[in-house]
């Protein structure tokens, strides 16, 4: 048998076994599995030679009422002990499933942990596909056990995808504290300065590029970076899931979403070490419910506007959720030299619970001491904060409008807001620069610093083509 196999190609790269349109050629489902199958056969080389095997296909169950089929990635080779590279098995029973006529189940079965490493899920598949997490899946243990020519920067990937549900009850695990203790993380460098390297670590679950997506019902923890990121992707719904990483665990976002549209986000718990859900460019029609973030930094539209770079985003309501022992509640954050507009935003029905800055906006958002004053800024204007209420952690005033010297905040409206020292005795006031907008009724503290009507003078008012 291993004579027979010396002149096997490597198939460690589907692409191998590939047309030009990314789809598998004949045979080579029953090459790759008689493959994977003997891959492990204790010699024989002195005994006899056997007949040739006979051609193995991997085994689908149908149900018979939907017709949906059932791919199952332990018929494709999967040995799910945690430690076996899954990587192929799976790459072969998401072509199989893309290429399916009828809507198919790609499960990933219960009892058992499948270690992959980074890879593609490609589409446009045929129909409609549930990847159904039952079981584990986990990536390689680290960046010393991340193979050279793989991607650092991300590990599962669906890309080009119209119809894709993730759910399940099972955990992806990104195993990543060993990327969050690498020398070039801020909270463990030597003496608080970071030492200079490569300092790429991936995100956990990307969708680009792709639409009518649903994610549902798993538990993602310990991403190396974020958890989940859409980019350019559009009718996105996210619901039921639980996010967890530790505190401190650095730029571990939950969920993030850049260039995407109609998105709903409901039902779940984060539990995270950077923004609970984060907003970036080119986003609007984003819908959040019933979130519980504790610990986190808040749930943040940006940072926009970085490098003088154009920033979009429009028609955004987080409403009904809860934010606790965290650094910021809701949070609007742009760089000086941005262009563009944050508009028509509402926060509605939150309660914080100790959180350090309940309500925020930041127009000179650095990450250094270094940042050089510019004056063209991402203009903000058409926020409202409704009953938001409960209590804060001194350090910082309860709320605070930094805005532009040059773009002034406007039309910044607060109703019902009560928020109240966790142990002072004494209500902070808050903060305003340059921050136009009313009270529809007297908060807690009241906001007496907010300037009234429009200002006369804006060097920005088209929102920079937005």
């Amino acid at each position: 048998i291993m004579q027979n196999w010396l002149h096997v190609p490597d198939i460690s790269k589907l692409e191998d076994y590939t047309n030009k349109n990314g789809e598998l050629g004949c045979g080579t489902h029953s090459k790759v599995f008689i493959l994977m199958k003997h891959l492990h056969t204790i010699s024989r080389i002195s005994l006899p030679p056997d007949p040739a095997p006979e051609a193995v296909s991997p085994s689908y169950s149908v149900d018979p009422v939907s017709s949906i089929t059932t791919f199952n990635v332990q018929s494709f080779g999967a040995i799910g002990d945690g430690v076996t590279d899954d990587t192929q098995a799976f790459k072969m029973a998401w072509d199989t499933a893309c290429q399916a006529e009828t809507s198919g189940i790609l499960l990933v079965p219960n009892g058992y942990s499948f270690m992959i490493q980074s890879t593609i899920f490609t589409g446009p598949c045929k129909s409609s596909i549930t990847f159904q997490i039952d079981g584990t899946i986990m990536p390689p243990d680290g960046p010393d056990s991340w193979p050279i020519k793989s991607s650092k920067k991300q590990w599962l990937v669906f890309y080009r995808i119209n119809g894709m549900s993730l759910q399940g009850g099972g955990v992806i695990d990104g195993r990543g504290e060993k990327w969050w203790n690498l020398p070039c993380k801020p909270h463990k460098a030597p003496n608080g300065k970071t030492v200079p390297s490569v300092c790429d670590s991936p995100v956990a679950i990307r969708f680009f590029m792709s639409s009518n997506l649903t994610v549902q019902g798993l538990k993602v923890k310990n991403s190396p970076q974020f958890h989940l990121r859409f980019d350019v992707c559009q009718y996105v719904d996210i619901e039921l899931l639980n996010i967890n990483s530790p505190a401190q665990s650095p730029n571990t976002d939950g969920i993030h979403i850049e260039n995407t549209k109609n998105v709903k986000i409901y039902n779940s718990v984060i539990s995270n070490g950077d923004d609970c859900v984060s907003i970036g460019a080119g986003c609007y029609n984003v819908d959040i419910r019933n979130i519980t973030c504790s610990p986190s930094h808040g749930i943040s539209i940006g940072s926009l506007g970085i490098r003088n770079s154009r920033a979009c985003v429009s028609n955004i309501t987080v409403s009904d959720s809860v934010i606790k022992h965290s650094d910021n509640g809701v949070r609007i954050k742009t760089w000086q030299g941005g262009l563009g507009s944050v508009s028509k935003v509402t926060f509605h029905n939150i309660y914080m619970d100790t959180v350090r800055n309940p309500i925020i906006i930041d127009q000179y958002y650095c990450l250094t001491k270094n940042c050089p004053n510019q004056t063209s800024a991402v203009s903000i204007s058409d926020i409202l904060y409704s009953n938001i209420k409960g209590t804060y952690d001194v350090r910082s005033p309860p709320m605070r409008f930094a805005c532009s010297d040059s773009l002034p905040c406007t039309n910044l409206t607060l109703s019902e807001v009560e928020l109240l020292p966790i142990k002072a005795k004494v209500v902070s006031n808050p903060f305003c620069w340059n921050a136009y907008g009313t009270m529809q009724t007297l908060t807690i503290p009241p906001v007496f610093c907010l300037l009234e009507g429009i200002p006369q003078l804006m060097q920005q008012s088209d929102s920079a083509g937005c």
